[in-house]
């Protein structure tokens, strides 16, 4: 069964997602299914997406659900733990790390506020492991004002992002930048309606080679 299918058909706990963000979820998820990991969720709400998770991951995934309101420990369950915090505290985020181990998976489906939303990604995403996941959901705030966005807002996540494409590919500006720990271990950026995917990777050296025989005259 898709993750979508199973959206449509749950009678159980409240979830609340956007219909194209399911094809995003499945590309990236998908190699996680069936496997030892540990998946957090920022941003419990009603409680039914964690157990989408949980379906989806399969028995041997750990799902943590971290939120500011104390009303979603009631979302706890075998496999399904919930802590309770401010997503930018970097004390609370270790203090779940601590616990658990840092997450290979992180949906960011928290404030959706601009500061709140980066300052967990810059303290979060060093600590998640190589080959591991960060997506970044409902980013169309980033063009709202009362999010802290707009379409020219330096400080909006998006355009905070557009900046690390650049970081990304450090090694080919011929030092006009320097390679960062950033450079050294993300594999890709990948930007959707909305949605913004990080994917970790240990980017040791880089270099190009030609192989075959040279036929050309």
């Amino acid at each position: 069964m898709s993750l979508w299918q199973d959206f449509l058909i749950n009678d159980d706990k409240v979830i609340h997602k956007w219909a194209h963000y399911f094809p995003i979820y499945e590309r990236h998820f998908s190699p996680w299914r069936d496997r030892s990991l540990v998946f957090w969720e920022v941003g419990v709400y009603g409680g039914g997406s964690l157990q989408m998770w949980q379906r989806y991951f399969g028995p041997n995934a750990l799902i943590v659900g971290l939120d500011i309101n104390s009303d979603c420990l009631a979302h706890e369950a075998p496999g399904i733990k919930v802590r309770i915090g401010n997503q930018a505290d970097p004390v609370f985020l270790a203090s779940v790390i601590d616990e658990f181990g840092a997450p290979d998976v992180v949906l960011d489906d928290a404030s959706h506020h601009m500061k709140p939303t980066w300052d967990m990604f810059e303290f979060l995403y060093p600590k998640v492991p190589k080959n591991g996941v960060y997506m970044v959901e409902d980013m169309h705030t980033s063009y709202w004002p009362h999010w802290g966005g707009g379409l020219h807002v330096e400080d909006s996540f998006i355009n905070k992002c557009k900046g690390l494409i650049d970081e990304l590919n450090a090694d080919h500006t011929k030092g006009e930048l320097e390679s960062t720990e950033f450079t050294r271990t993300t594999g890709s950026i990948s930007f959707y309606d909305s949605i913004v995917v990080f994917e970790k990777a240990n980017v040791w050296w880089k270099d190009h080679f030609r192989t075959g025989a040279d036929t050309r005259k």
